[in-house]
């Protein structure tokens, strides 16, 4: 075959278990060869529509097979799949389609409404709004042609545009190859068995670079069963790991905190899990030990979606040794910890630095971040860490105050120029603090006008619509004046000591 991408996968499979069910959605089951003919017949409608290789793709749902397929008849024509955050506010929306240039939209018909319809109307790109029905919701997208495109693609053309908020304030679009996530999956391979039975289930959104390249994709590669759920429901998950003999979970800390605190976890069989994975940020030893209890070690890795994502990974053997740690290199991927001046550390803080196969050539259209985000091969990854004597990474903090709230990477940056939005707010300031269900949230410090009556729930709403909820702060504290060194410079370390 020519093409030597991720849209020649549903052929490969399909040739090897043609009648194995490929995904499940609500009790529909699409096998691998219907895959392969849907994602087929899409590529030649969308090709009819104009697109054309390196053209972009976007598209705007909630997990569904209609995104599996979209996304892998985007691949076959060489063209470039840009999956769009769901939470996203219609200006945050704007800037990255404005941005990325798409050549059509792809839009569920819940999320394409009010706001949003407007915005993208504004923006005159071509856009198809389907509803979501088990994989048949494009159908008037695709072609009757079902021969194979067989496209000469190579692994380093570009496959995806990821946007992940950037410490600027503004989206930064993380390009990744197809052989950025070949590789990745190598490397999930080499650390996790899995098999042709395997039994996925795929509840995190596949907007985000966890769920789609360290579940879907390995599961597809063995020739697995992917069950797609639109959104996380602790209750429905417990009912499909028992009645579709679930093996592979993947989920964030609240995930499985509200997986643990559902009325039918203790009782229930949950005999057939293999293996958890997690990602995101450290889950407390609390949460483990109440999945130990029954059974399951969590496998916690760190990673990025600039390196798609997995980096290093704390296996389950050394899950109660190294308890707290993120885990050594995976097997293609290189991890080093450097200090201020450009030397390895070990045992005291320094910033983690990545390199391999699986790490982004760069942002798109961004050579200025591209260029500051590298020293050679290594990418800088702005997260603080230690390694031990034994080479295990355990993150300690973040170079520019980034936290992670339910697994959404948020920086504070955004929230404080919405802040300053409002014509009350002097100065503002947000940091993240610990919460037991999300893992992070936001705290904002204001100093407002002389004279203004502002309030907490003022404030807040004053976001509402210019922010994705989860960046949303959880608390505000007014204060007369924020704390800054002799140069002006804002201390942010002075404020979480600060007491609401």
């Amino acid at each position: 075959m020519k093409d030597q991408g991720l849209g020649s996968w549903t052929l490969r499979r399909a040739r090897m278990t043609p009648d194995k069910a490929a995904l499940v959605q609500d009790g529909h089951r699409v096998s691998y060869r219907q895959l392969h003919l849907s994602s087929t017949r899409l590529a030649r409608g969308l090709r009819g529509r104009g697109v054309a290789a390196g053209d972009r793709v976007a598209f705007l749902g909630l997990n569904s097979i209609e995104l599996v397929t979209a996304m892998f008849a985007t691949a076959s024509l060489g063209a470039v799949f840009v999956p769009l955050n769901t939470r996203l506010a219609p200006p945050e929306l704007r800037y990255v389609l404005t941005n990325s240039e798409p050549t059509i939209i792809l839009a569920e018909d819940s999320l394409a409404t009010g706001a949003v319809t407007a915005m993208i109307s504004e923006l005159s790109i071509p856009t198809v709004v389907f509803t979501r029905t088990a994989g048949a919701g494009l159908a008037s997208l695709e072609s009757d042609d079902e021969r194979p495109l067989d496209e000469p693609i190579a692994q380093d053309d570009l496959f995806m545009i990821q946007y992940t908020s950037g410490t600027s304030g503004r989206p930064k679009g993380v390009q990744l190859t197809h052989g950025n996530i070949i590789w990745n999956v190598m490397n999930l391979m080499v650390d996790v068995d899995l098999g042709s039975e395997e039994v996925a289930l795929v509840t995190a959104p596949l907007f985000h670079t966890a769920a789609l390249n360290q579940v879907l994709f390995p599961t597809v590669l063995k020739g697995g069963t992917a069950l797609i759920e639109s959104r996380f429901d602790p209750d429905r998950a417990i009912e499909l790991i028992e009645s579709e003999g679930v093996t592979l979970l993947f989920g964030v800390t609240s995930m499985y905190l509200a997986l643990s605190d559902a009325g039918r976890f203790g009782s229930a069989d949950l005999s057939t899990l293999r293996n958890a994975l997690s990602g995101g940020a450290p889950i407390p030893e609390s949460l483990l030990r109440i999945w130990l209890d029954r059974g399951l070690m969590i496998v916690q890795g760190y990673g990025l979606t600039e390196a798609s994502p997995g980096s290093t990974m704390l296996r389950a053997a050394d899950g109660i040794r190294k308890l707290g740690s993120a885990g050594t290199a995976c097997f293609f991927t290189d991890v080093r910890v450097i200090d201020g001046v450009g030397e390895i550390v070990m045992n005291e803080p320094g910033e983690v630095q990545v390199s391999g196969p699986n790490v982004t050539p760069g942002y798109w259209r961004d050579p200025s971040s591209t260029d500051t985000a590298f020293d050679g091969d290594w990418l800088h990854t702005g997260d603080l860490a230690t390694t031990d004597d034994e080479g295990y990474l355990r993150i300690v903090g973040r170079l520019k105050d980034m936290y992670i709230s339910g697994g959404e990477n948020v920086y504070p940056v955004e929230i404080e120029s919405a802040l300053h939005e409002h014509p009350d707010v002097a100065e503002a300031a947000v940091i993240g603090i610990p919460d037991t269900k999300w893992g992070e949230v936001g705290r904002a410090f204001v100093v407002t006008s002389p004279g203004s009556s502002l309030d907490e729930a003022a404030l807040i709403a004053h976001l509402e619509g210019r922010l994705a909820r989860y960046k949303l702060p959880k608390s505000v504290v007014f204060l007369s004046e924020l704390p800054h060194n002799a140069s002006g410079k804002l201390l942010k370390s002075s404020l979480r000591e600060v007491k609401p």
